[in-house]
């Protein structure tokens, strides 16, 4: 999948997605693309460098899928007990769909209870 599919996938998830470039204010980070749902990231990756995308997780799901798929990986920079990392160029289309939609239900449920 390329960049433009995933980012018109996000998007098509909800009215309710934003997406935002957060940390322009940082080098090293400043082409990361981040969606929100009610205000809270579910998935971010590097625009330069499009490989790996941070997806949240259910824990007890995440020993699975990482015995199971090649293609998951270490998240970027977030806590490998919530969150996935997963290789875009080596993830089937239709997991990576999943493993997002999955991610964007997981925060919207947790922070619609919130509002």
């Amino acid at each position: 999948m390329n960049i433009e599919v995933y980012r018109e996938y996000c998007l098509s998830l909800g009215d309710d997605v934003e997406e935002k470039l957060p940390f322009t204010s940082f080098h090293y980070a400043s082409g990361v693309l981040v969606f929100y749902v009610h205000g809270h990231m579910f998935s971010f990756f590097d625009c330069d460098h499009f490989s790996v995308i941070t997806l949240k997780c259910q824990p007890d799901r995440i020993d699975e899928l990482k015995a199971n798929l090649d293609c998951i990986v270490k998240p970027s920079n977030l806590s490998p007990k919530y969150w996935i990392g997963v290789n875009v160029d080596t993830a089937p289309d239709d997991l990576l769909r999943e493993l997002t939609r999955n991610s964007y239900e997981i925060v919207k449920a947790k922070y619609k209870k919130q509002k």
